[in-house]
């Protein structure tokens, strides 16, 4: 309490006085932390997800009592999200938390923001504005560590699908960047078709589909996001399997460990996209904005998960806990990502915090790891006028068959 205001203490005018004063600055003390949350694509399990776990984590206290969150979501337009950033700007947000549908288009105005004073977090898909954090596991190897373990489990030949995710996303680039570093090392390995699935299970099932019909002898499949549709799609196309790499579906899981699919023919490892990188972006950002944590803007890994066949692991709560890593398919939908959950990082999270968004009764935020991991370098993806490591698609989780 100042001086000023103890002295006013004393008549009933100052009283009066002071408690305006107090009041002013009572409102000050109490006014929330503005925090939008700015999706571009939505409408699949991955992304819905990621958005449930920032809300859940925002109505868990005490964050619950400190954050206003407003989520908007503005399609694959970038246009369209270059203007729900202005309009956040406009509304003295404090800070922005992203999934971007560009690295590039959106620069400009997130340059304009963060000389507002507004903290810009993305996470997963990245830009190359500096001032901007990226949080996301793109430099860490999906592409071509997914790939080599396709081309091994083909033996290093034959006819394979690339199932892809949203055009013009970094995310997408850089997987598939990474990817072909590996297969064009490999002659006898032919793309003979390459499709957009939107990181969704029913597109993929019905763009594989399609590619079944023109080329129905496909050796293998390479997949992001949206994964378990391409395994339904061979069923439908007459129950015989093949390898098939994807991401974190907790359908795929469950197939891969399917002792019946393996003796179709169904092989593979579940790599690929964390939604659990929204979740850690927000708690860095909450750190950063409550003075808890001192970080200049960067690019930050997260880990890429990796999960073979003989390593999936049953879940019987409603957590990871004692080392699983997939849910009973009484638990959750086939489409539900499972690695939105992160006992080191997220702790506080359920999957009906992923699916609900809603705040586990009785959690509290836990503080993150003192230590950030610094992501390398991906022009044109994460940085610009940069250069990437020599070894940048070096292949880290499996051995590379000889070629």
């Amino acid at each position: 309490m100042s001086k000023k205001f103890s002295r006013a203490i004393v008549t009933g005018l100052g009283l009066l006085a002071a408690g305006t004063m107090w009041s002013a600055d009572a409102q000050a003390q109490d006014k929330k932390l503005k925090i939008y949350l700015s999706l571009s694509y939505s409408g699949n399990s991955w992304q819905s997800e990621a958005s449930n776990i920032v809300k859940a984590l925002a109505a868990t206290p005490p964050y619950k009592d400190m954050v206003e969150l407003k989520e908007v979501i503005s399609g694959t337009d970038p246009q369209a999200q270059i203007s729900a950033y202005e309009s956040m700007i406009e509304d003295g947000a404090d800070g922005i938390i992203s999934f971007p549908i560009s690295s590039t288009a959106l620069n400009r105005t997130i340059k304009r923001g963060c000389d507002q004073g507004v903290l810009f977090f993305m996470y997963d898909a990245t830009v190359t504005e500096k001032c901007a954090f990226n949080v996301s596991y793109v430099t860490a190897g999906f592409g071509e560590n997914s790939a080599q373990a396709l081309v091994n489990a083909l033996g290093g030949k034959g006819n394979i699908f690339l199932s892809r995710g949203v055009p013009g996303n970094s995310v997408d680039k850089r997987h598939t960047d990474g990817a072909m570093s590996v297969f064009n090392k490999y002659p006898g390995i032919k793309v003979v078709a390459e499709y957009y699935s939107y990181w969704d299970d029913r597109t993929t099932q019905q763009e594989t589909a399609k590619a079944l019909a023109s080329h129905p002898e496909v050796d293998g499949i390479w997949a992001q996001a949206g994964e378990n549709g391409a395994i339904q799609a061979l069923l439908d196309k007459g129950g015989k399997l093949v390898p098939v790499t994807g991401e974190n579906s907790n359908g795929f899981r469950l197939a891969l460990a399917n002792p019946d699919y393996q003796a179709k023919g169904l092989k593979g490892v579940s790599a690929g996209s964390p939604p659990a990188t929204s979740g850690y972006a927000f708690k860095l950002m909450m750190e950063i904005l409550t003075k808890k944590r001192d970080l200049k803007p960067m690019n930050i890994e997260y880990p890429l998960p990796w999960v073979a066949a003989d390593q999936v692991k049953l879940c019987k709560g409603e957590k990871f806990e004692d080392g699983c890593n997939t849910f009973p398919a009484d638990k959750v939908p086939s489409s539900f990502v499972t690695e939105v959950l992160n006992p080191e990082l997220l702790p506080e999270l359920s999957i009906q915090s992923a699916l609900n968004g809603t705040a586990v009764e009785g959690a509290t935020i836990q503080p993150l790891p003192e230590d950030v991991k610094k992501a390398g370098n991906a022009p044109g993806i994460n940085c610009d006028k940069c250069e990437a490591a020599p070894d940048q698609y070096k292949v880290t989780k499996v051995e590379a068959l000889a070629n």
